[in-house]
């Protein structure tokens, strides 16, 4: 037995449905029975010596160990984490033969914690956005009540009295969170700007950043808790558009308890293992969470053509839309709207109307349908569009425009063309992402294609070897794998890399087609020097995007041409 995390739950999640402490266990299935009442069995005095009797107890049983929380107060949960942790160490000690029983010292010790953290005008302030019914957020040393133009923010030292806010100037603009395996980041700035072209200052966060209208307010990962407090602490957004990610959402759970429509892309083999999520359906139930955040005339938007998520969603009390680019799904009949194409045209059914909105051959992001993927993105924020005050015709000038600029979407299906090659790049990075970016590279004319590919360290070596073997699907001519190296993750240097080409010789690619490119930047110097023009190359980015665009960018000014020698100035490899 071992003790993989402990950690604050700050929102509903996948074990508790509010505020608390939780621990993931390490146990065998022959002992989690034991392991979880030696827990309950520590657990309990402690509760009850610092006045919490009253806290809800919830354990999670999975293969490979157990997962044991209890809510506690917004107000204590550092200090919940510790009596949590005290809790599995007297547990385990008694599983031993020892006494779990805690002493004067240990719960004297607990008690000061909990006095120290503790904040009334906290737990008031929340109470009274609660009444109000409006967004409260608690973290960053900050605290906030609405959000957008209604937000107002104060230090967490520093609360007013409810009675002393003007509760007629705090409200929530019009929010969407989006979830899923693959997509949420094109989706995101796809609502984005139709949300722009509808006239609205729109905010999202994403993987890439937080932004405002043209404002980059921070630039990093931003798809998790504090993307969304930041993004609508913001006080000139007027639509907020959140990406959603798993991880977040099972670190600390749901951020955001209010949204107007949340959109659930699909669910893909990724990240499978972490946090005690082991299937596609615990995988789905997870990002599904974003259902709770949904009022009575909120919008659920999921994909028709994920089994799984057809499957959930009979258990789920939102009103769904659904998208496909099939218009036969049966799904698509059921809901308030729903989003697919006929006759060669993206159409949004909404309100017993049917609205044609844009040729798929005319949308840049689509590659004249080849890019199905990004047809089922299309399709998945046009149903969700209408929650968040955008009208057909902002729908139909943003999805005709956005693409042309490879800015409106960085890094996700980007044709580039220097010195007479192709450059495809984008992020895929699970084997569903891949095959898709192969069927949209295609599509595209080339004399030789060589593809670049590598992978965080934290996926297992069964999904490292398929995404490998969904790289083939490309039928590339060269394959460069490349060394994340902010992304080791515990693996060894080398070795993520020496997974995939070890994957891709056994599947029958020939050693002399397969080799090892090095860092992202330096792989992308050694696909630029065996190109030749006629050449498509397939980058996917995950690191260092903005390096490599600025690179590409170089050689454009110097009228370089694949098959010269790289500039000077060039990155040495």
């Amino acid at each position: 037995m071992r003790l993989l995390d402990s950690r604050r739950i700050t929102g509903p999640g996948l074990v508790l449905d509010q505020p608390g402490a939780l621990i993931d266990l390490l146990v065998e299935p022959a002992r989690q029975d034991a392991a979880v009442a030696a827990w309950r069995g520590a657990l309990a005095p402690r509760l009850a010596a610092v006045g919490w009797s009253d806290a809800a107890i919830r354990v999670r049983r999975y293969g490979a160990g157990v997962s044991v929380a209890f809510t506690a107060p917004i107000d204590a949960l550092y200090a919940a984490v510790e009596l949590n942790e005290c809790a599995w160490s007297a547990a385990a000690a008694a599983l031993e033969g020892g006494d779990s029983t805690p002493g004067p010292e240990e719960i004297g010790r607990l008690r000061a914690a909990i006095a120290a953290e503790r904040n009334p005008a906290l737990l008031a302030l929340r109470d009274a956005a609660r009444r109000h019914g409006v967004t409260f957020l608690h973290g960053e040393e900050l605290v906030s009540v609405g959000s957008g133009r209604g937000v107002r923010v104060w230090p967490e030292q520093d609360l007013p009295d409810p009675a002393a806010v003007d509760w007629s100037a705090v409200f929530d603009v019009p929010t969407a969170l989006v979830t899923g395996s693959n997509g949420k980041t094109t989706v995101v700035r796809l609502l984005a700007a139709m949300a722009s072209a509808a006239g609205r200052v729109a905010g999202l966060s994403s993987t890439d950043a937080v932004r405002v209208g043209d404002r980059t307010v921070d630039q990093d990962d931003y798809s998790g808790p504090s993307g969304a407090r930041l993004l609508l602490r913001q006080p000139d957004v007027e639509v907020a558009v959140l990406e959603t990610a798993r991880g977040g959402l099972l670190r600390r759970g749901l951020a955001v308890q209010r949204a107007d429509v949340a959109v659930v892309t699909n669910i893909a083999d990724d990240h499978l293992g972490e946090f005690g999520v082991e299937t596609l359906e615990e995988l789905a139930e997870t990002k599904l969470l974003v259902a709770r955040a949904l009022g009575d005339e909120g919008r659920l938007v999921l994909n028709a053509d994920d089994p799984v998520l057809v499957s959930a969603a009979a258990r789920l009390g939102a009103p769904i839309a659904w998208f496909s680019p099939d218009p036969r799904r049966p799904t698509l009949r059921d809901g308030p709207a729903a989003a697919t194409v006929e006759d060669g045209a993206v159409v949004l059914r909404e309100g017993g109307t049917r609205e044609p909105i844009a040729p798929v051959a005319e949308i840049p992001i689509a590659f004249q349908g080849a890019a199905r993927h990004n047809v089922a993105n299309i399709l998945a924020a046009l149903a969700a569009a209408s929650r968040i005050g955008v009208t057909p015709q902002a729908a139909r000038d943003t999805l005709l425009r956005f693409g042309r600029d490879p800015a409106d979407n960085p890094g996700r299906a980007n044709l580039l063309e220097v010195g007479g090659l192709r450059i495809l790049v984008d992020f895929a990075h699970n084997p569903d992402g891949m095959r898709a970016l192969a069927e949209t590279a295609a599509s595209i004319p080339a004399r030789r294609r060589l593809l670049l590919v590598g992978q965080a360290g934290d996926r297992s070596d069964a999904a490292i070897r398929d995404l490998a073997g969904a790289a083939l699907t490309l039928q590339p001519d060269r394959v460069l794998v490349k060394e994340l190296d902010r992304y080791l993750r515990g693996r060894a240097p080398g070795e993520v890399p020496g997974l995939l080409a070890d994957e891709l010789r056994r599947l029958g690619l020939p050693a002399d087609r397969v080799s090892d490119g090095g860092t992202e930047p330096a792989a992308v110097l050694r696909a630029l020097e065996w190109a030749r023009p006629g050449d498509l190359l397939v980058l996917t980015l995950h690191q260092d995007r903005g390096e490599v665009r600025a690179l590409l960018e170089r050689l454009r000014a110097a009228d370089w041409t694949a098959g010269e020698p790289l500039p000077e100035g060039s990155p040495a490899a």
